[in-house]
């Protein structure tokens, strides 16, 4: 399995976002979350990516366990949040190739995903003069950069 989530639980206080969610994931497989506002659907994809810890249960990508593994989870995992984290006073390339450099990803792969996300003509513009749906893809090139073997994307299609 790619991405196993056993008995899941979190807990704001007295607040329980998500309450003993189970499901599998095999490699190969598309999935998407549904469900309302509020449901947990951000919350599980960022303990799914090991940004933030479940109050219970178990969760593993690729092996790896998110809670005594969470460096290895990341380097496995491409994930584009919800809220997008971008640098507006950078410019799309320059941005790009930081975070290629704390990946430890080499700089040719810079310009192979600019390309792949069609950023070829916004790629020497400060981030903060894009639409909201290229700074989108310039976030979904940082997912990609370092050539995940998972994708986490939480509302992807936002301003595209």
């Amino acid at each position: 399995m790619s991405i196993e989530v056993q008995q899941v639980s979190k807990r704001y206080g007295t607040q329980k976002a998500l309450d003993g969610v189970s499901f599998s994931i095999k490699s190969g497989e598309i999935v998407g979350f549904l469900g309302p506002n509020g449901a947990g659907k951000s919350t599980l994809m960022k303990i799914i990516t090991a940004y933030i810890s479940q109050s219970d249960g178990v969760v593993t990508v690729k092996g790896h366990n998110v809670s005594t593994a969470p460096m290895m989870v990341k380097q496995s995992v491409g994930y584009l949040p919800e809220h997008n984290p971008l640098y507006l006073d950078m410019y799309v390339k320059e941005y790009i190739h930081f975070s290629a450099q704390v990946h430890g990803v080499a700089k040719e792969r810079v310009n192979e995903v600019i390309a792949q996300v069609d950023l070829t003509p916004e790629a020497h513009k400060k981030i903060g003069q894009l639409s909201k749906g290229y700074r989108q893809r310039v976030g979904l090139a940082v997912a990609l950069l370092h050539d995940p073997e998972v994708l986490i994307l939480d509302e992807p299609t936002t301003g595209l």
